[in-house]
């Protein structure tokens, strides 16, 4: 049974984390040196590095200081970046979570504004206690991405998460798959998985955004560390990213920091609307977790044959590794060894069978090997998206929109 943190606004969450968030890299040191003094599991430090004011970064924020796994927030600003901070502390106000701000250059500087943060994250943690209720398998929101890919990634580790994928979306869970830049060449067969000919449309037209952005950008989602480990193509790469999703109907497309409107297989558009003004669609996987949470997601599979040892400040991050040679060298970074399949030890099945089952272990309260170990990456930058339209969801709610 899934025991989760009953939220004031509604929704439940699997953690019961208090966010120390920075609004500009100005901050980063204090924020970072309350998060330290507190040393807690629970308490997180999370942020975002820029001084000019984005949407984008506005929109993510709000979502992640308001997830269900985030019990309470304290707010620590210079006092002059362009981030509206007191936007973002009534925010969680407003969602029924405890939110505190502290602003540098009104404290008294450095010394002085750690002080005032460490006793504020006590007070937000004693506010921040929630009801535990049961939670269905069919509350959670699972992401899924891969990193570090190689060779076996997409014979091993990414099917497998797709069996898993098809089960919880059987039992209604919601589950979102993206990284649309790497599904270059997928377009058609997830368009004929769409439930509706206008969101086959809308994923089309998706990627082909995806793979313009590349274009103008100079080059794709190919990394060095790809080619060594194997992969010879984009295509190659492609299909097996593709994977990950499984074989269900595709319900709808999100942008980030868009909530699903209900239980299905969901493809998140990662990559801005518009001519590139920003750089690179994601600087490292990190920015892409991020943007899954964001999208309401309790956890998120990590698929990974190189190896990578990150994990996420705000939500579960479970390693599932697909070379064995890999799992074997960084033993104490994965949660999966799917790489078993490679060498005939398991199916593909079973270790969709026992991702399934980390899934719910997880969500039940067990610890990732990157909980364990303490990660917690987080990376927020500067993004554009246009809002999604009513083609991209199903029909269902459509008509309740």
């Amino acid at each position: 049974m899934i025991e989760a943190y009953l939220r004031a606004d509604g929704r439940k969450g699997i953690r019961n984390v208090v966010a120390v968030a920075y609004l500009v890299e100005c901050a980063h040191h204090v924020a970072r040196r309350i998060v330290d003094k507190v040393d807690h599991p629970d308490v997180q430090l999370i942020g975002f590095p820029g001084c000019f004011p984005n949407a984008y970064a506005a929109k993510i924020m709000r979502a992640i200081a308001t997830h269900p796994n985030v019990g309470g927030m304290v707010i620590v600003s210079l006092g002059c970046e362009s981030f509206d901070r007191e936007g973002l502390r009534e925010a969680v106000l407003a969602s029924g979570r405890p939110a505190e701000l502290l602003v540098i250059q009104q404290e008294g500087g450095t010394r002085a504004t750690i002080d005032a943060g460490v006793a504020a994250v006590e007070r937000v943690r004693a506010a921040a206690e929630a009801p535990r209720v049961e939670m269905g398998i069919d509350e959670l929101i699972v992401g899924t991405i891969c990193g570090g890919s190689d060779g076996t990634s997409g014979i091993t580790a990414n099917p497998a998460v797709g069996r898993a994928f098809d089960r919880l979306v059987a039992e209604g869970a919601t589950c979102l798959f993206e990284e649309t830049g790497e599904l270059v060449g997928c377009e058609g067969v997830m368009a004929d998985r769409a439930v509706t000919p206008e969101l086959a449309r809308e994923i089309v037209a998706c990627v082909e955004k995806a793979e313009n952005y590349y274009r103008v950008m100079g080059f794709g989602s190919f990394a060095p560390g790809n080619a060594e480990g194997g992969l010879t193509t984009l295509e190659e790469k492609s299909m097996g990213a593709y994977s990950k999703s499984g074989a269900s109907p595709i319900s709808g497309i999100v942008k980030p920091g868009d909530l699903p409107p209900q239980g299905g297989l969901y493809l998140l558009d990662v990559v801005p609307d518009g001519e590139p003004r920003f750089g690179f669609p994601n600087i490292s996987d990190n920015a892409e977790i991020v943007e899954l949470i964001a999208c309401g997601a309790h956890l998120t599979l990590f698929t990974t044959g190189r190896g990578s040892v990150v994990g996420s400040a705000i939500a579960p991050v479970i390693k599932i590794c697909a070379n064995p040679e890999t799992a074997r060298r960084l033993k104490d970074d994965m949660d999966v060894n799917a790489g078993r399949i490679l060498e005939g030890e398991a199916t593909l099945e079973e270790v969709g069978d026992e991702i399934y089952r980390r899934v719910l272990e997880i969500a039940a309260g067990r610890r990732t090997v990157s909980e364990e170990l303490g990660h917690q990456e987080f990376i927020l930058t500067y993004k554009a998206f246009d809002p999604i339209g009513p083609d991209c969801l199903p029909l269902s709610a459509r008509t309740a929109a």
